[in-house]
């Protein structure tokens, strides 16, 4: 019970067969406190200063604009609120061979950012308190030491 009986939580994303699934987890769960909407990440379908949370697991990295996500993030975020980031990062940069693979793409690699410029994005973006709460080295044969997956939180301090 992160954000408590009169916050929200609000799920976006760009299926609609995504958000029927959170739909039926949330009621399955009993949680009254969630919404979903259909939406892009770079343009939220909320209002400003109108959400206690956001999460996102592991879709921002297939945003070309990462700077913009992190924005929308602020924009939509009340003051003291945060967000929680589960996504890939790169350690190093990947050869040419990876980063022109769908499947490098689909599996959320090429279309990563090197850690340093990531979180870097979180703080341009306006966040304070920008906390990596894990990191995994993934460990898949062709991007072993190259990608790692974090989970970030950072607070939206003013």
């Amino acid at each position: 019970d992160v954000v408590g009986q009169t916050g929200r939580v609000i799920g976006v994303d760009m299926t609609p067969e995504m958000l029927q699934l959170a739909r039926d987890n949330a009621d399955k769960m009993q949680v009254t406190n969630v919404e979903f909407r259909l939406g892009d990440i770079e343009s939220l379908p909320v209002a400003d200063n109108s959400v206690d949370v956001l999460i996102s697991n592991c879709v921002i990295n297939l945003s070309p604009d990462k700077g913009r996500v992190f924005k929308e993030a602020y924009r939509v975020l009340k003051p003291g609120g945060w967000i929680m980031v589960s996504d890939i990062v790169l350690l190093r940069e990947l050869p040419d061979s990876i980063k022109s693979s769908v499947e490098a793409y689909t599996g959320c690699i090429a279309g990563a950012s090197i850690k340093k410029e990531y979180l870097a994005a979180i703080t341009f973006a306006g966040f304070g308190d920008v906390e990596i709460i894990s990191e995994v080295s993934l460990r898949k044969e062709e991007v072993a030491g190259l990608a790692a997956s974090i989970n970030v939180r950072a607070v939206k301090t003013d």
